[in-house]
């Protein structure tokens, strides 16, 4: 990773908390730190710095707070440079999650601290934390854009299936049927070229650029061992192929693509419900679906799943900037580039995609 002068801490920290940037040899604790700590999410991992200055270029900064030595807190930033939309400090740039863990609110408040020092140094237009479980003094708080649904998962499948609304649940049972006929089926054998032939035509078909290939490269070889790629086939064609993350006992189906094909045969259903028992087999309790924008397409679909709705909130400190920042499809100023965007040709939509995915973090 790339590292600038060490951040300068407020005189008025308290002197028994030490902050300082992050090095690659404290990886190891880092990652340590996160996995036991109960606030902690997959992107709070230190290999996603390393992702995303591979595969965009973008400086890390990632801030250690410890209290006589020993780590009692961490914040990964990334100081994303988009040509198109400004410079801004974001925890965790390119996910849906991020912001300050701590042992306390003392230690947050002195990491927040320290990242807007660093902010206002930059001229960045503004900090923004992905996650607002304490609420920092001087913030702004944005709330009821996007919710997160994470499932708990019975281990009895009858009363697994009970929990999903009537409608999913009539075609999950459909789904099983095709399965019996020898007409659906799941492997776990997926490579990076299928899925981001998937993905790549699913995001041009959403009317969103892709990510350049080197990012999910980056991906599987970071982050090895917590990643799968599983593909549904319809009558022995692949149809569909997800690429989801592993982290404590969770399971986060996160990047999804498939063909036109999928939704006549119930392939996300059988994908879903395969993949949900087959972490009850494994051992693992929740099954995250991660974060949707609220009364969307994909927020309806998570909820006939039985998941409800859990409110996420963002946090902000502006800096050069007069307003928090709104990006997202439903914004006008984007809705017409959207709208060019599902008519473009695959290979012309794959060409410009990565150039302009590093515009929307």
């Amino acid at each position: 990773m790339t590292h600038a002068a060490e951040l300068s801490r407020p005189e008025s920290a308290a002197a028994s908390i030490e902050i300082t940037r992050a090095t690659s040899s404290e990886r190891l604790e880092w990652d340590r730190y996160v996995e036991n700590h109960s606030g902690s999410g997959f992107f709070h991992l230190f290999g996603w710095g390393e992702v995303i200055e591979r595969a965009y270029g973008y400086e890390v900064h990632y801030l250690i707070a410890r209290r006589a030595g020993n780590i009692v807190g961490v914040l990964p930033v990334i100081d994303v440079k988009a040509p198109l939309l400004g410079r801004s400090f974001i925890s965790t740039a390119f996910t849906v999650g991020g912001g300050p863990l701590g042992d306390d609110d003392e230690v947050i408040t002195k990491l927040a601290a320290a990242i807007i020092d660093a902010g206002e140094a930059q001229r960045v237009r503004y900090v923004e934390f992905r996650s607002g479980e304490t609420v920092l003094n001087g913030w702004r708080q944005k709330t009821g854009a996007y919710a997160n649904f994470a499932i708990s998962l019975p281990a009895d499948e009858e009363e697994h299936i009970d929990l999903i609304r009537r409608r999913r649940r009539a075609e999950i049972r459909k789904a099983l049927a095709a399965e019996a006929a020898g007409q659906l089926s799941l492997r776990l054998d997926g490579d990076a070229d299928e899925f981001y032939r998937f993905y790549a035509t699913s995001l041009r078909n959403h009317g969103t650029p892709v990510f350049p290939r080197r990012f999910l490269d980056e991906l599987l070889r970071v982050f090895a061992g917590k990643t799968e790629i599983s593909v549904v086939e319809v009558s022995g064609a692949p149809a569909a192929a997800l690429l989801s993350f592993r982290f404590k006992n969770s399971y986060l189906p996160y990047y999804v693509g498939a063909a036109a094909l999928a939704r006549g045969a119930r392939a996300h259903e059988y994908h879903y419900w395969k993949l949900m028992r087959l972490c009850v087999e494994r051992g693992i309790e929740t099954f995250d679906f991660g974060r949707s924008k609220i009364d969307t397409g994909p927020y309806r679909f998570k909820k006939l799943w039985g998941a409800e709705p859990t409110p996420i909130t963002y946090q902000y400190k502006l800096i050069a900037a007069n307003d928090m920042p709104n990006i997202n499809p439903k914004n006008p100023k984007f809705e017409q580039l959207t709208k060019l965007w599902r008519r473009l040709p695959l290979p012309v939509a794959n060409a410009l995609g990565p150039l302009l995915a590093r515009n929307f973090p």
